[in-house]
């Protein structure tokens, strides 16, 4: 067995080095796997079975819609809107308009998604206009970096769907359970902020001018239409009154009503938007299709049963098993992107963690915190190199900024671990 697992990482390093795109070299893996060990395997009908599998699933319908939805509202003027709408109230709070980076993530994140879009999305605003209002850059850097990462985690999550269809798991299940860690995350990430406010007043800028409730009420109205949607997408699937493919279909004509309304979006920029999400999930299709093709094909070879039960004979605890998969995943962070991360490992870690004690829906939001920590681990992290063209600073210095938010995150983990009902309690409420 330990043949096959030296072949598969060799098969896979090679392949995927060389620039084969992901999901080709994920097919391109399982099928000489199968040449290599079990010949008598007709890995073509394996391939053509496991298609189907997967393309046909009714729970793979919310995500180009989800999809879509994000491209649209990154043609509007919402990023601009999060801005003025949250300035007047952040006056008096420590750290100030340095917390407008992760509200605004929050909120952005609620509709949109992706982790990616999000961080650019808020701060194609946000960077420049708090730099010029002389915050401190790494603050500024790091922030905007670690709250980019909740677009994974807060619901409707592109990640959460592809996992919840590859483990099998209830979409929406997974979505409520992302609603309170999320939350958790960005009060973790403004507590920190404040608390380097106070102990460093000359990192926080200037204040805006005084406003009267007045004024602070009328810029809400800049938050209204997202607000609404937000209400509508969120509030629907929690009462029940739409699954998350209806809620996904019902938000890209929301996202649609905003965009027209601000005179923002017209037909060719809808065209594109529709071009940019159709491109995005035949990557995503593609990538899913190889990942579970090469699931099966290593199931049948035995290595997931093998890998599991040479961990089980080092008798590590729940806890400790956790905190060996929190470095595992790190470490295949700073080489790899997220989506891959989950469907190379998820065949093997699953497993485990379900042995441990830890149900689907924990691990669901366990490895989407892992793969946000991936997204701003050098040299890989997708976040760095997005920041890195908003603010044209060094990927180590963005590093070094976001480093604060990357340890937050790593002690979310073990605060979840420690206290799963986190996790369960929003999902228990709505089936109950």
């Amino acid at each position: 067995m330990t043949q096959v697992a030296t072949s598969l990482v060799g098969i896979m390093v090679v392949l995927l080095g060389s620039g084969m795109w992901i999901g080709l070299g994920l097919v391109a893996t399982g099928a000489a796997m199968l040449a290599l060990f079990r010949p008598q395997m007709p890995f073509i009908k394996l391939l053509a079975q496991q298609s189907w599998n997967v393309l046909s699933s009714p729970e793979l319908l919310a995500l180009p819609l989800f999809i879509l939805m994000a491209e649209v509202l990154f043609r509007t003027n919402i990023s601009a809107s999060l801005f003025t709408g949250l300035t007047p109230w952040l006056r008096r709070v420590p750290g100030r308009l340095t917390h407008i980076n992760v509200m605004g993530c929050t909120l952005f994140a609620s509709v949109c998604g992706s982790s990616a879009a999000t961080t650019v999305t808020v701060g194609r605003i946000t960077a420049g206009e708090l730099l010029k209002r002389g915050y401190d850059r790494d603050l500024v850097i790091g922030s905007l970096a670690g709250a980019g990462t909740l677009g994974f985690l807060i619901p409707p999550s592109t990640i959460m769907i592809i996992y919840g269809v590859m483990a099998e798991e209830s979409i929406l299940r997974l979505f409520m359970a992302g609603i309170l860690p999320g939350a958790l995350l960005a009060a973790a990430y403004m507590g920190y902020i404040g608390i380097r406010a106070l102990l460093s007043p000359d990192a926080i800028g200037e204040a805006p001018p005084p406003s009267s409730m007045m004024h602070k009420l009328g810029a809400l109205a800049d938050l209204g239409p997202l607000l609404l949607l937000i209400l509508f997408v969120i509030g629907s699937m929690y009462g029940g009154i739409a699954s998350p493919t209806e809620a996904a279909a019902a938000g890209v004509i929301g996202a649609m009503v905003i965009g027209f309304a601000q005179r923002k979006l017209d037909l060719p920029g809808l065209l594109a938007a529709a071009r940019q999400a159709a491109e995005n999930s035949a990557m995503i299709g593609l990538i899913m299709v190889g990942a579970m093709f090469l699931s099966t094909a290593i199931g049948y070879l035995g290595l997931p049963r093998y890998i599991a039960g040479v961990i089980n004979g080092w008798g590590l605890s729940p806890l400790a098993l956790i905190a060996v998969l929190l470095v595992f995943y790190i470490l295949l962070g700073m080489v790899m992107e997220g989506l891959a991360i989950i469907v190379m490992t998820l065949p093997i870690t699953l497993p485990l963690v379900e042995a441990a004690g830890y149900d689907k829906v924990w691990f669901g939001v366990f490895i989407v915190i892992v793969v946000e920590m991936a997204q701003i681990s050098p040299p890989v992290g997708f976040n760095l190199t997005v920041l890195q063209r908003l603010t044209g600073d060094s990927i180590g210095r963005i590093t070094r900024a976001t480093m604060p938010f990357f340890l937050i995150m790593a002690a979310f983990v073990f605060l979840i671990a420690v206290f799963p009902q986190i996790v369960s309690i929003v999902p228990d409420m709505m089936r109950n």
